[in-house]
């Protein structure tokens, strides 16, 4: 999966990676105010088809849409992503700009260590 989403794509695959499956109308009422109009929600959902991050099933008189792609697969995707593109690929790099940039204190930094250490025991 290489394909990147556009932002209102993206905000759309968020409802949907919340929601599980939902319709034209139940996605709606999940976005912001001003909301979109059903006409633009239904085609930008037809083009997450196309790209393969949505699927759909018929149900009552419409359809109801589910996410295909993971959220964790493409959240880890686009990472992977921004390190190569902005980082040289480092992870190290990143971290440390990222580090530098949101003036992260010693307690942030030891609990984001306890995290990558919790998750290096799995």
């Amino acid at each position: 999966m290489s394909k990147q989403l556009t932002k209102a794509e993206e905000q759309i695959m968020q409802v949907l990676w919340d929601l599980k499956e939902a319709s034209v109308k139940e996605v709606i009422a999940e976005l912001p105010d001003p909301k979109p109009a059903y006409n633009t929600v239904s085609t930008i959902i037809r083009i997450l088809e196309t790209k393969d991050f949505v699927g759909h099933q018929p149900k009552g008189r419409g359809y109801v849409y589910f996410p295909i792609i993971e959220k964790t697969d493409y959240s880890n995707q686009s990472l992977h992503k921004l390190m190569n593109g902005y980082f040289g690929g480092s992870f190290k790099s990143m971290v440390s700009f990222f580090m530098k940039e949101n003036k992260l204190d010693i307690t942030e930094l030891e609990t984001i260590l306890k995290e990558v250490e919790k998750n290096n025991k799995k």
